[in-house]
């Protein structure tokens, strides 16, 4: 089933956003260009902006969008509440990428980040007692618990932005080929069954072969592997969101850096779900994906699904077809 082309127009806030209200925002500010755009939407809405920088990853681009501003050691989740309180914070953002791997397995681990009481208090089970995992799922459902015990609501970028979620279509000039289109539906479902477990967002194809998965690394890396995995290129990526994503946090995000490491190495097609993944440097992106003749599909479900069941009909309508033949 071929997606049809639709407008670029920012599409409707989706049905789980959440009413804002008029006082400071705060904003958890992790790695990337989300952060920034999600805060340049936030200022046009006039919403006064308080941000929470997290050492070594936040750009320092936020300063001049913001109210308040301060830089925090990822670990130091009271003293991020408590400025937040300070500045009548009732609503809280979580944007940007953590790098997890770095945070948990370099150095002296998690420890080493000198966790404040309450960051402790809401990660013992993960990190102390052993109670609960260190999924990602886990961890920032912990986090969103911890303010709301606080009198602060986390609440997904879509309910400020919904102009960055990918709307639905072929956003690029060039239409992916029969090849790409299969290796999508192939990885459609692979894909969807790694975030059900909560490990990775994305997977990479080549003629219907599971060349690599998204772990804990992230998708940048994931692209850089298959310049050894797959040295002839023309390899797919399928990027989707999990059976029931909390829009609230690790959501997927797309962007001009997703297209360059493609380019680099050798990827000719990107799948992305529609409605649930975040798309920033729109313009940008898509002007590089087209001058790189790189094809991005944004994808309902139903679609991939859709199509499966296309390519199923049609192999059996061939088989049989052959089978009248030669008899």
């Amino acid at each position: 089933m071929q997606p049809t082309l639709l407008s670029m127009q920012p599409q409707s806030p989706p049905a789980d956003s959440t009413p804002t209200d008029s006082s400071p925002l705060g904003l958890v500010a992790g790695w990337g260009r989300f952060p920034i755009e999600l805060a340049e939407h936030a200022r046009a809405r006039g919403r006064q902006l308080v941000v929470a920088a997290i050492k070594s990853h936040a750009d320092e681009a936020l300063i001049p969008l913001s109210s308040a501003h301060r830089t925090f050691g990822v670990a130091k989740l009271g003293a991020q509440m408590r400025f937040f309180q300070q500045h009548g914070v009732r609503e809280v953002l979580l944007a940007g990428k953590l790098f997890k791997d770095r945070i948990l397995f370099h150095g002296w681990g998690w420890m080493g980040h000198l966790p404040d009481a309450i960051c402790l208090a809401a990660l013992w089970d993960s990190f102390v007692s052993g109670r609960a995992d260190q999924r990602d799922d886990t961890l920032l459902g912990s986090v969103v618990r911890a303010f709301a015990a606080r009198g602060m609501t986390v609440i997904p970028s879509s309910a400020i932005a919904p102009e960055l979620m990918a709307e639905e279509g072929v956003l690029t000039q060039r239409q992916p080929s029969r090849r790409e289109r299969r290796d999508m539906d192939f990885g459609w479902d692979i894909a969807r069954q790694m975030g059900q477990l909560d490990i990775g967002q994305s997977v990479t194809i080549r003629d219907r072969t599971v060349l690599g998965v998204e772990a804990i690394e992230g998708t940048d890396a994931l692209i850089a592997r298959m310049t050894a995995v797959c040295p002839r290129g023309g390899f797919t990526l399928v990027k989707v969101a999990k059976p029931h994503q909390d829009m609230r946090f690790d959501v997927p995000t797309i962007g001009l850096r997703t297209i360059e490491q493609m380019h680099r190495a050798g990827g000719s097609a990107i799948a992305i779900e529609a409605g649930k993944t975040i798309f920033v440097d729109r313009e940008a992106t898509l002007r590089r994906a087209n001058q790189l003749g790189i094809a991005l599909v944004s994808l309902k479900d139903a679609q991939a699904v859709a199509s499966q069941a296309d390519d199923l009909l049609a192999h059996q309508r061939s088989a049989f077809s052959l089978k009248l033949h030669r008899a």
